[in-house]
């Protein structure tokens, strides 16, 4: 049946009346043709609606087809056939009980863990801010900037020896804060 025999009158409508008409005019049959491939009732209207939110984006789709009632049957069919792939390889994805869940091993960080790593680096920041001025500079030029000893004893002008003390003591003073929260 072509669009200008059809009783919708499509040549007279826009688009989107013409999908409109279109999908009131045929739902029955749409609803009907789902059901044929194994989709309850409620189901089937789903993949009918779906199939009508997908056809409302481009509705002008409907005024190339020489029979719409067809091509909006076998749309809607194809829509509940991909309903069904999807719902069985979710059903496979998510088979199993929760007991079983339960024991499968998590290969992710432990959910406590972002917490624990949060309050050591406030900890470090502490630390750091308590260190003597020369120290922390002599600290964050070689962790943060990653200056070597002696590229910091050549900025700040003082002795190689004296960089290894404030690093070592920064370090201790450091290392010290953490063994506290453990």
């Amino acid at each position: 049946m072509s669009n200008s025999s059809s009783p919708l009158g499509c040549d007279a409508l826009d688009s989107n009346d013409l999908l409109n008409r279109a999908m009131e005019a045929h739902y029955a049959d749409m609803t009907k043709a789902v059901r044929r491939k194994g989709h309850p009732l409620s189901t089937a209207r789903d993949v009918v609606h779906d199939l009508y939110i997908k056809l409302a984006a481009q509705p002008d789709v409907l005024r190339k087809k020489r029979s719409i009632k067809a091509f909006l049957c076998r749309s809607a069919i194809n829509l509940g056939i991909d309903r069904l792939r999807r719902e069985s390889r979710e059903a496979r994805l998510f088979s199993g009980t929760e007991k079983e869940a339960l024991t499968v091993a998590s290969t992710g960080p432990a959910p406590d863990l972002a917490l624990e790593i949060e309050a050591r680096i406030a900890i470090l920041r502490q630390a750091i801010a308590e260190l003597p001025e020369r120290r922390r500079v002599v600290f964050i030029l070689h962790r943060l900037h990653h200056l070597s000893p002696d590229e910091i004893s050549r900025k700040l002008k003082i002795s190689r020896n004296m960089v290894d003390r404030h690093l070592r003591r920064a370090f201790a003073h450091c290392l010290d804060r953490l063994l506290w929260i453990e």
